[in-house]
């Protein structure tokens, strides 16, 4: 009988197709792994453990996730692949069962003035939607509601095609939301003038002050050869038409030494150049061009809201789009609750979901305008999250970058359960993760070490949680690891008194933060920890702050030079072979000439995408083969930036190679639990972890005497925390007053004082619900975090 013909009731046999069961990796070598091979369970939540530095994330980003990018990419055509980043095949001998990889890291969201958390969720657009359905009164289709859509209005001909017939119509206009004044950014810039130009030179004297435009340079010759104005003048000396053609003219076409060139006035110019970008991805020396220059008031016309009047005027029982976006979240979605409209119902269903999804997520204390860019990382992922929670697609790799981070443990729960409800809907999950609350859900745990950097890379355990914890890894034995609460604390040198703190969400906070002690500040996410410190201490109390914003740097900025320890060691060579210590720069004239510095030759490929390989010349070393004939301690340049921090602390710490000003930064790298980053490594590889805690070595040198640290444990170990508690430990001891924003426990335990903000998060927090010792707040369980505390210490 043909198997379409049977009747029986009996199970079918296992179709082939359903035997794909397993990522197999073979033979991984990115970056430290030593050819590892795992088998990864598909539709199952796997947890990747680790020491800082083990390979976690070279395994899970660098080699699975990059790979199934890499063939996906593969699929566009040649055409869009141009545009897209080069990615080069990871060192791997075999990658089967991969399946489409959804990266949800926690690289910052981008900062573009017009982007919020509404436009970066589905939540604005269906919201638009909703009032260009039901908004009284009607003003036009959802463009209308739409910040980021200017209106258009078009005179003359156009023709609509439509079958056999054809329609001129004599006017055209499509209704934009946008506000007019401020196009949409909620604030306008006024320009300090002062800062633009010194009036008592000329144009050809240097009269500009704009970085880039000198005398010589550019745009100082087509200013000065526009020929409207007098380059030899002082500005002050000009008429009122002739300084408004310096700062106001209209781009017009212009010809100087025989060039076609456009000439525009200085504000229009700065403005499209300057100030349409994210300051933060500006340059420093323009950034702070742009800060001096420049100030920030919230646009007149608007309010803020970023909306024409129009938009603002259409209202659903009371409420314009621009009140929604203003609730917070929580709020709004009880708001839109209580919203009966059966013409409109699929929609309401859709924006309830979401919105209770930030509720769920610990995002509720957030609103829809908020800018994108000024989320932490954890809230960043946690806002990526919400956009694939009600995702239709099943059957994809989800791959989380520590998603407990900036959560505190009563939120951490939550998260357990959105990463089993993605997992749920038939997903494979791969969370690389330190926090034991999280690693207790996993269904299968991958364990990299045994150590950190070439001391790491290697597979010490493969299995379920309760394997892990019987087996003698590193991770297995901290595993269930509890910090103890201390006997004694230190009694405080004084106090930094804040009065009256009312930033964001912040309820006229009075607080007295003891001076010389170990301070830790906590309470659940969006209760305005980072409002507390960052946006109320007063100025000039010499605070040293280390948040865990990106290192601005390019692929050619490496932990030597940020630290400035490359200057000490160039200097030692230099002094050793008697010959300039720009010979020692790879961005300078010892570069290789073939790959001007940098290692490798990226070659586009117009159409297709471009490739990265390793300059032949000096064989990705990036000095001339000539620099690498001097040596310092028997060691060339580029061997020493080849050394992980702890070689090249012992390196310099005797013999000839002695060089003090260079082993006092390595040792401070070394302290923060950097040894095994190599020197020479490019920052664009670091983790935002590992980029905090560099951070925080350059900044110890300073002479600050109040440190404020950003939940340093973020990308830590359980083994590496007991390291971190000793630094801080240390920097309290040398004289230092050291505030930290911190969720995980044993820090809170090891603590000397502990500020509680709460109770809640958003405008249900904001206020001090706890002032005191660690042994006070688990004695007393009066908070959430005094719950967890208790639970965490055993008491």
């Amino acid at each position: 009988m043909s198997t379409a013909m049977r009747t029986d009731t009996g199970s079918p046999a296992p179709h082939v197709a359903d035997s794909h069961d397993l990522i197999r990796v073979h033979g991984a070598r990115v970056n430290n792994l030593k050819d590892v091979s795992v088998e990864i369970p598909k539709r199952r939540l796997t947890v990747f453990t680790g020491i800082s530095g083990s390979g976690k994330s070279s395994l899970v980003f660098g080699t699975i996730a990059a790979e199934s990018q890499r063939l996906i990419n593969e699929t566009y055509s040649a055409f869009v692949q141009g545009f897209m980043p080069s990615l080069t095949r990871p060192e791997v001998d075999v990658l089967e069962g991969l399946t489409t990889a959804i990266i949800v890291d926690q690289q910052r969201m981008g900062a573009d003035p017009r982007s919020t958390v509404g436009t970066a969720t589905d939540a604005n657009a269906m919201l638009r939607i909703l009032f260009s359905r039901l908004g009284q009164p009607h003003i036009g289709s959802p463009n209308a509601f739409s910040f980021n859509v200017p209106s258009v209005r078009a005179s003359g001909a156009i023709t609509v095609e439509r079958g056999n017939s054809k329609t001129v119509k004599a006017t055209f206009t499509r209704t934009g939301g946008m506000c007019t004044r401020c196009e949409g950014r909620g604030s306008v810039t006024d320009i300090d003038l002062t800062q633009l130009y010194d009036d008592s030179k000329s144009l050809n004297e240097g009269a500009l002050t704009i970085p880039g435009y000198s005398a010589d340079g550019w745009y100082g010759r087509i200013f000065s050869g526009c020929g409207f104005f007098d380059p030899d003048k002082p500005i002050r000396k000009f008429t009122k038409k002739e300084l408004d053609d310096l700062l106001h003219k209209e781009p017009t076409k212009i010809k100087v030494d025989g060039i076609n060139l456009t000439y525009e006035g200085l504000i229009p110019r700065i403005q499209k150049s300057f100030l349409s970008k994210d300051v933060d991805a500006l340059q420093p020396h323009i950034r702070a061009f742009v800060e001096r220059a420049m100030t920030f008031t919230t646009c007149p016309e608007c309010g803020g809201t970023r909306l024409s009047e129009a938009a603002r005027s259409s209202k659903i029982k009371g409420i314009s789009i621009a009140d929604a976006c203003a609730m917070q979240i929580s709020d709004l979605a009880g708001w839109v609750r209580e919203l009966d409209e059966p013409s409109v119902a699929p929609l309401l269903a859709t924006l309830r979901r979401t919105l209770d999804s930030f509720v769920e997520i610990g995002l509720g204390y957030l609103s829809l305008e908020r800018p994108s860019g000024t989320l932490s990382g954890g809230e960043a992922q946690r806002v990526k999250m919400i956009r694939h929670l009600g995702s239709s697609l099943t059957d994809t790799t989800y791959v989380f970058d520590e998603p407990t981070t900036g959560l505190h443990p009563h939120d951490i729960q939550r998260m357990n359960n959105l990463l089993l409800r993605l997992r749920d809907k038939g997903n494979t999950v791969l969370v690389v993760e330190h926090k034991p609350e999280t690693i207790a859900i996993a269904d299968h745990v991958v364990d990299l070490g045994p150590g950190a950097g070439a001391a790491g890379g290697t597979v010490c355990f493969e299995g379920t949680v309760e394997e892990l914890r019987a087996s003698d890894t590193v991770t297995g034995r901290h595993l269930d690891d509890r910090a103890s609460l201390k006997e004694t604390v230190r009694t405080p040198a004084g106090r930094l008194e804040i009065r009256g703190a009312s930033t964001h969400n912040l309820r006229d906070v009075d607080v007295d933060i003891p001076l010389g002690v170990l301070v830790v500040v906590t309470g659940v996410a969006g209760s305005g920890k980072s409002s507390l410190m960052h946006g109320s201490i007063p100025a000039g109390a010499g605070v040293v702050s280390v948040d865990q914003g990106a290192i601005r740097g390019s692929r050619r900025s490496n932990p030597a030079t940020y630290t400035g320890l490359l200057d000490p060691i160039r200097k030692a060579f230099a002094k050793a072979n008697g010959v300039k210590p720009a010979l020692f720069s790879a961005n300078s004239e010892g570069a290789c000439p073939t790959c001007n510095g940098s290692g490798v030759l990226y070659t586009d490929l117009a159409m297709m995408a471009g490739v990265a390989t390793t300059c032949e010349e000096c064989e990705g070393k990036r000095f001339q083969a000539s620099v690498l004939d001097y040596h310092l301690g028997g060691r060339d340049i580029s061997e020493v930036l080849a050394m992980s921090v702890t070689e090249a602390e012992q390196f310099f710490a005797t013999g000839e190679a002695r060089t003090p000003a260079a082993h006092t930064i390595l040792t401070r790298l070394s302290d923060v639990g950097l040894g095994y980053l190599t020197i020479g490594q490019p920052l664009t590889t670091l983790s935002g972890g590992e980029r905090q805690r560099l951070k925080l070595a350059t900044h110890m040198a300073e002479k600050g005497g109040i440190y404020v640290l950003d939940e340093p444990t973020a990308g830590l170990h359980l083994a590496d925390v007991e390291q971190l508690l000793g630094l801080l430990d240390r920097l309290v001891d040398s004289g230092k007053s050291v505030i930290v924003i911190e969720h995980h426990q044993a820090v809170m335990a090891h603590a000397d004082w502990i500020i509680d903000l709460g109770p809640g998060a958003g405008h249900d927090g904001g206020r001090i619900v706890f002032e005191g010792t660690p042994t006070d707040l688990v004695r007393t369980r009066s908070t959430l975090t005094g719950e967890h505390l208790a639970t965490y210490v055993g008491l």
